[in-house]
């Protein structure tokens, strides 16, 4: 019942990419890199952390790979930059020569990547000595509150949700699992820490309305669903979701990020 689809970029801003920003920009700021920096972004998909890195960052350089093409051209797109360039590439086999990165990054990418440890090896090959690798990823099990309350809703009607549920299928969402990853890559001062941001939806809509763009495990679940299944779906969240007496759905949206020195 795996469901990942992720394709385009439109639908991903939508869904989730509007919550990646902020996420992204506290994640830099608490790296607090020198100037002048040469940066890989690894699992880059629309762009969101490339272009951040150029916005809260000032670097030499910022070479962002992806291995789906059509995140890239839609990144080409709409991030122009002559420091920042988008390659499609293997997080497992990087298309760079070892040693040529001081901070080499990824956000949100590496559950989604079939073998962790492997691109995390090739994230320390592409950093100089003395150089700095870091990643976050959403708290699935706890906190990313939009999707916690919604494979919750989920299962309660429909157990199956559960072979979905990123919480339960992806273990590098916990900081303790992130740590150990790290010291497996003999990464020293291995540091973990969690990122808050606030997601305030205006109404039931504004948070129902992003799933339904076929793209992610939670989206492509409702897309397999009857009408009536969906229905049902809609009905569960509303009785569980913590909607104010305004109509609006305060939630947070929590990352564990990690990083560590080559």
């Amino acid at each position: 019942m795996q469901v990942d689809p992720w394709e385009s970029g439109n639908p991903y801003e939508f869904y989730i990419g509007r919550w990646s920003r902020p996420v992204a920009h506290k994640f830099l700021e608490w790296l607090s890199p020198a100037e002048r920096q040469r940066w890989l972004d690894v699992g880059c998909g629309t762009g969101v952390l490339s272009s951040s890195i150029l916005e809260v960052t000032t670097p030499q350089t910022v070479l962002a790979v992806d291995t789906s093409e059509t995140f890239i051209v839609f990144a080409q797109q709409t991030y122009q930059d002559p420091r920042l360039r988008f390659q499609v590439g293997d997080a497992c086999k990087l298309p760079t020569e070892t040693g040529n990165f001081d901070v080499v990054v990824s956000g949100l990418a590496l559950n989604f990547i079939p073998v962790p440890l492997v691109a995390l090896t090739e994230m320390v090959r592409a950093t100089r000595t003395g150089g700095v690798v870091a990643i976050y990823v959403w708290d699935y099990a706890k906190k990313m509150q939009m999707l916690r309350y919604f494979w919750d809703a989920a299962i309660a009607i429909d157990p199956r949700a559960k072979e979905l549920d990123e919480g339960e299928r992806f273990p590098f969402c916990q900081p303790s699992t992130l740590e150990g990853l790290f010291e497996k890559a003999n990464l020293k001062k291995v540091e973990v820490r969690a990122i808050d941001v606030p997601t305030i939806f205006r109404n039931f809509d504004d948070y129902w309305s992003p799933f339904l763009g076929g793209q992610g495990p939670a989206p492509g679940y409702i897309k397999s669903l009857s009408n009536d299944q969906r229905k049902g779906l809609e009905k569960q969240l509303h009785t569980v979701l913590p909607v104010r007496s305004d109509g609006t759905i305060a939630l947070i949206a929590r990352a564990w990020a990690v990083r560590g020195a080559v």
